[in-house]
């Protein structure tokens, strides 16, 4: 039904606002189901998460993967988390205008004096709280919110240390009247975004293809970890996983971590390719044929 993307500076009160919009919306009368989708979620520590860049991309991977498989026109998916740069947040958006639903974003507006203040007490408490030097790098960064971009619209503004934050806050309430609205042919203030054809059938092909590619390379996996556990640590002439396959040529011994790592590498390839070439294999068979050609490539290479 609805995407509300929590927006705001590290420290600056997100979650708790995530939290009293979800029971504000729970107790009113659309009764709607609502979901909050954070980093808490996936267990993964803040500081850890935005210690590189390469981390925080993989966070933000990781939420937004979780929001496009979650977002429905019948449940609220809210993303708590620092949503700070423009594009991901854009992203967020694209993902509500594939799915069809209402979007919007609540920005918790908190002065950096502030924000630092609360950081701190948090880590003298022994709460979770950011490394000074991660948030002062995260406060540099942060890309405030324009009602004028349509990613960032409608934008409710939160005022957490003037207003504090509540289920009866002000834009808190502005929210969930928005979200909650019934829409008729004479609704002007409520916007629900429209897939476009190019954006439904995108979807709908990289969904099958990722899912076929997702299950193939998982079958492989378990071919060798069989066959393995068959051999019990014998040699092999290769691994068979059916008529008009190839096989798989492995001389040693392959643990199960390096075949998930060597798996989650060439699904990110395959995504990564299929960008600027052709999409990837939408059928398990054509799945099977090129990881198993990934895999004898890349064994090959590290005996």
């Amino acid at each position: 039904m609805a995407l509300i993307v929590i927006c705001g500076q590290p420290s600056s009160g997100k979650s708790l606002a995530a939290t009293c919009l979800a029971e504000a919306l729970k107790e009113s009368e659309a009764k709607e189901t609502v979901r909050i989708i954070d980093e808490a979620s996936f267990h993964l520590d803040r500081n850890q998460s935005y210690a590189s860049m390469p981390a925080e991309k993989n966070l933000r991977g990781v939420l937004r993967s979780e929001v496009d498989r979650s977002v429905s026109k019948d449940n609220i998916i809210i993303v708590d988390s620092l949503n700070s740069i423009k594009g991901y947040r854009y992203e967020l958006w694209c993902l509500a205008r594939a799915a069809g639903i209402r979007y919007c974003v609540l920005y918790c507006d908190l002065e950096e004096d502030h924000c630092r203040k609360w950081n701190k007490e948090r880590q003298e408490k022994g709460e979770a709280a950011y490394d000074d030097k991660i948030f002062e790098d995260l406060v540099r960064r942060f890309e405030k919110p324009d009602r004028r971009n349509r990613w960032d619209s409608p934008l409710f503004e939160l005022c957490p240390y003037k207003d504090g934050i509540e289920n009866s806050s002000a834009a808190i309430l502005d929210a969930v009247a928005y979200l909650t609205k019934k829409v008729d042919s004479k609704s002007r203030d409520v916007k629900i975004l429209q897939p476009t054809i190019a954006t439904q059938n995108t979807r709908f092909s990289e969904a099958n293809s990722l899912y076929e590619l997702d299950r193939a390379t998982q079958e492989v996996i378990n071919a060798i970890v069989e066959a393995q556990s068959k051999a019990l640590g014998g040699p092999m002439n290769g691994i068979s996983l059916g008529q008009g396959l190839p096989n798989i040529s492995i001389s040693r011994s392959v643990g199960l971590p390096e075949l998930r790592r060597l798996r989650r590498t060439f699904i990110k390839l395959t995504g990564q390719t299929s960008l600027s070439g052709p999409p990837p294999p939408s059928d398990a068979d054509s799945a099977k044929r090129m990881f198993v050609d990934y895999l004898n490539r890349e064994l090959e290479t590290t005996v």
